[in-house]
């Protein structure tokens, strides 16, 4: 398709360009530096700890926490999964435990000491400070707790204070549980890239979110009244939701 020009109102490519380069979103970064790759050590926190994967360690803990869930529903949006055996996932895990990038994490429970989740940092771009969060492998014995939360906000916290400027978390945009949680823990959607990627033989629109290095300060004050054993009653039910925390924090800073 070809441009039509505006006679009386022309104005040359680059100068166009020029102008767009000194908008906002172009702004010079002279104080900032590239980050260090996140650290292979654990992070602990209040009711789990995140640590590097290790398949002597956490295998055979993990295979037995994700055995629980008999549906596999666990695996659906992943692209390996669910194992048939011990011996097989001992084997993926293996592999996994030699890989830089997808740097592989296991979610430890605090209470039992025993692995009972996957998470990894991924597409590592130290020299753009971007990051991702992904591979998330929840067993029931992890789902829907404390320690659940408490994982992601251990690695968001790791990354920013390496000097990270966007940690990213994508999903197949059919995956509504994933999206609802990235919009719990305070990512914001970025829109979805249609037909991004195949896994196990499907179709994947990707639904895109971030958090920036910015937006982190309200995030974490947020994570932080969330996490606070005040807001749980004795049998472990929160008294106020992640969101509402939150939002807290920026009624405060109005």
């Amino acid at each position: 398709m070809s441009q039509v020009e505006d006679p009386g109102n022309q104005r040359p490519a680059a100068d166009a360009a020029a102008s767009r380069a000194d908008g906002p979103g172009d702004a010079p970064l002279t104080h900032w530096r590239s980050p260090p790759r996140p650290s292979q050590e654990a992070l602990p926190g209040r009711y789990c700890r995140v640590e590097p994967l290790v398949v002597e360690r956490h295998a055979r803990d993990l295979h037995a926490a994700n055995s629980l869930d008999s549906a596999g529903r666990m695996w659906t949006y992943l692209a390996y999964g669910p194992f048939t055996d011990e011996a097989t996932y001992a084997a993926w895990v293996s592999e996994r435990e030699r890989s830089a990038d997808p740097q592989f994490f296991a979610i430890v429970d605090g209470a039992s000491g025993r692995a009972v989740g996957v998470a990894s940092y991924l597409r590592i771009d130290p020299p753009n400070g971007v990051i991702e969060v992904g591979h998330l492998a929840y067993s029931p014995r992890l789902q829907r707790t404390i320690a659940a939360t408490e994982a992601m906000y251990l690695m968001m916290q790791h990354v920013f204070e390496l000097g990270y400027r966007r940690y990213e978390w994508k999903c197949s945009a059919r995956n509504q549980g994933s999206r609802r949680a990235a919009l719990r823990l305070g990512f914001t959607f970025e829109g979805v890239f249609r037909q991004h990627m195949i896994y196990k033989g499907l179709n994947r629109d990707t639904a895109w979110y971030s958090i920036l290095d910015s937006e982190w300060p309200a995030v974490r004050a947020g994570f932080e009244r969330w996490l606070d054993s005040s807001n749980f009653d004795a049998d472990g039910r929160q008294r106020r939701s992640l969101e509402s925390c939150r939002a807290d924090v920026g009624e405060r800073d109005r």
